[in-house]
């Protein structure tokens, strides 16, 4: 069981991808499309890379190193790479990640419990805010498809807030945002470092959540899903699901 806060939130900020919407399997569709294309044969392999890479070249890019386009032809070159194509340039590298985008769109998805729970905390009271990393324009694409734009009363992505997670500085743009002060908001994440330890250093209460109930961390508070969220602010878990 997670340990309890001592202090109710009055905002609660939200990760996004992996989170509130099933990015995961959204990037293995994208993934496979990819590898079609380009005749990489073994997904499990091909998945393992596309991880790390993608971790190696959008950390560079949040820090200002590489544009986003280089980090998305850094992560393509390394799958092409791998599946023994080094001749590839940027165009087809450009053509590569949009073949990736459109099948990564086509399998956009929440999971079953975020609109139950972002319906009762909206219904609560609760002001809620989105934190991501993810790039501006695609984030409010994938929110306005899946119905959850209305929950939240504002959106702070890396790319247009001057900084990224875990930088404690998007989390205060979020509860400026919110017109609340950090330390009374809780944020919700799936990534330790990223959501944890990026909202431990803003003030804000980390809550990590763990669908394959992974160990817990101190100063976190993890939880296996959004029900349990509700149950920590004291709200039922079997609130109607809607958009408001």
């Amino acid at each position: 069981m997670p340990n309890i806060p001592a202090a109710a939130p009055t905002a609660i900020c939200f990760d996004l991808d992996d989170t509130l919407i099933d990015d995961s399997a959204a990037s293995s569709t994208g993934l496979r499309a990819v590898m079609e294309r380009i005749g990489h044969p073994d997904f499990s392999a091909a998945r393992t890379l596309w991880e790390v890479q993608t971790e190696i070249s959008f950390g560079t890019y949040l820090r200002g190193k590489i544009s986003l386009e280089q980090q998305r032809r850094e992560r393509i070159r390394a799958l092409a790479v791998q599946a023994g194509r080094s001749d590839l340039v940027d165009q087809q590298c450009d053509d590569l990640y949009r073949l990736y985008l459109d099948a990564h769109r086509s399998g956009w998805q929440v999971f079953p419990d975020t609109h139950r729970a972002l319906n009762a905390l909206a219904s609560a009271g609760y002001r809620l805010a989105v934190v991501t990393n993810g790039v501006e324009s695609l984030q409010h694409a994938k929110m306005q498809a899946l119905e959850l734009t209305p929950y939240f009363h504002t959106v702070v992505c890396a790319d247009t807030a001057g900084a990224g997670k875990p930088d404690p500085r998007i989390f205060e743009t979020a509860a400026q945002r919110l017109g609340v002060d950090p330390r009374a908001c809780w944020h919700v994440g799936d990534q330790i470092q990223s959501d944890g330890v990026g909202a431990r250093a803003a003030h804000m209460h980390p809550v990590v959540i763990d669908r394959r109930g992974g160990r817990g961390f101190e100063g976190v508070t993890m939880v296996s899903g959004l029900d349990e969220l509700l149950h920590l602010v004291g709200l039922p878990t079997a609130a109607p699901s809607g958009v408001l």
